[in-house]
């Protein structure tokens, strides 16, 4: 009987924890003006609450529509808050612009721990891809948005994109998950808009459970001392690479809850890989609220996703002849500089991918994980582009 009402109090006051003032934050309810909903769609296929989520289609016909996965933020806690997910703020924004947004239920802490909530998040998105006809999205462009612990989700799904493993000392997490029939479909993004995110959970401030521990705790399994390696496979920072997708956040400065150093440190780590990222300091901003979700700041927010899916569409390139193709970007003294006209351009269709743009002399002029041609001088380039699994190509660009 003790157990039963010491884990009946926990429970409460994880509760109270995640909607007054913990991670959640106060995100409201409400409802998303001017889309279509589908509610409750299970994209498991387990038949679990947990594993269900809302979809919401802009009721401006079109023959399909991009879309932003947005994640509520509970500290972990809380396996049914997809109603309370920012719904009249972030994700009425994004429906406004033309998005599609899903918000998707997760498992808590208590459910299981991490990497299963990781796991669940690219569920979703390739979810998502599998069912593009039937829900009319277009999955040229699939971004993340989370706030608070959906944000640290969020970062997660972008920065390990196509990684099978965390690896951190002995530790070792797998990164995907079988979850869901789409297995065979990528779970890889190409945005994402952070609002107040935790992002390194073993460098953030510790959230009390009241003397039984942390919310970081319970959301990894064991307590921060002695465990950094558990709790290094959990942060996004580590994760940060050349290829990831562009990545904004926004935090307020007298965010109480997270300190503003966690998207700092996110914000660093991506900028030392080139990543195109941005970072919003929001003067006076608490965690959640108005000056969070500010007409400003939602405006900002969707200018980044239509620029990064501007991005994504213009990263074409023009493969070179067959046979300068092994040593275009190697050995420069040989190099064609007689080319005068630019050939039709053709769309490279693998993702996700790091480019390297080389002047003739050699001089690296680009790396990004977008391709931005219209950032060149007139001139003659070669474009290096890499995957995750090895695979480069050369490619020669031409521009008047």
């Amino acid at each position: 009987m003790k157990k039963m009402v010491m884990a009946a109090g926990l429970l409460m006051a994880v509760s109270a924890f995640a909607q007054f003032g913990g991670f959640g934050g106060p995100q409201g309810g409400g409802s998303v003006p001017d889309a279509d909903k589908t509610a409750d769609v299970n994209y498991a296929g387990d038949g679990k609450t947990y594993h269900t989520l809302d979809i919401y289609i802009p009721k401006q016909a079109k023959e399909s529509y991009p879309v932003v996965i947005h994640t509520y933020g509970s500290a972990w806690s809380s396996n049914n808050m997809k109603g309370s997910a920012d719904l009249s703020t972030i994700c009425a924004a994004y429906v406004k612009a033309g998005y599609a947004v899903v918000t998707p239920n997760h498992r808590s802490a208590s459910d299981a721990k991490y990497p299963a909530q990781l796991h669940d998040i690219k569920a979703v998105v390739r979810f998502v891809r599998g069912n593009a006809a039937k829900y009319k999205f277009d999955t040229n462009f699939v971004a993340v948005s989370g706030f608070s612990s959906g944000g640290h989700l969020s970062s997660l799904t972008a920065t390990t994109c196509g990684l099978k493993e965390g690896k951190s000392g002995s530790v070792t997490v797998d990164l995907v998950g079988d979850l869901g029939e789409f297995t065979s479909f990528s779970s890889c993004v190409d945005g994402a808009v952070l609002w107040s995110p935790p992002t390194d959970i073993y460098t953030m401030n510790p959230i009390s459970m009241g003397g039984s521990g942390t919310m970081e705790g319970a959301f990894i399994g064991v307590e921060r001392e002695g465990n950094k390696d558990k709790w290094m496979v959990a942060s996004s920072p580590y994760y940060a690479s050349d290829d990831d997708p562009p990545v904004i956040m926004f935090h307020g400065t007298s965010d109480n809850i997270v300190n503003i150093e966690q998207s700092q440190e996110l914000y660093d780590s991506l900028k030392n890989h080139n990543v195109v990222t941005e970072f919003v300091k929001v003067s006076g901003g608490s965690h959640g609220g108005d000056k969070m979700n500010s007409s400003e700041n939602l405006a900002k927010a969707v200018a980044f996703l239509d620029q990064a899916r501007e991005a994504k569409a213009a990263a074409v390139v023009v493969p070179p002849d067959t046979a300068k193709q092994d040593t275009a970007a190697q050995d420069t003294s040989k190099q064609d500089t007689s080319i005068t006209s630019i050939p039709v351009l053709h769309s490279l269709a693998s993702s996700p991918v790091t480019y390297r743009v080389f002047s003739l002399d050699g001089t690296l002029v680009m790396k990004s994980s977008t391709l931005d041609l219209s950032r060149l001088n007139p001139g003659v380039y070669y474009v290096e582009s890499a995957t995750r699994n090895g695979s480069r190509r050369v490619f020669r660009y031409a521009k008047r």
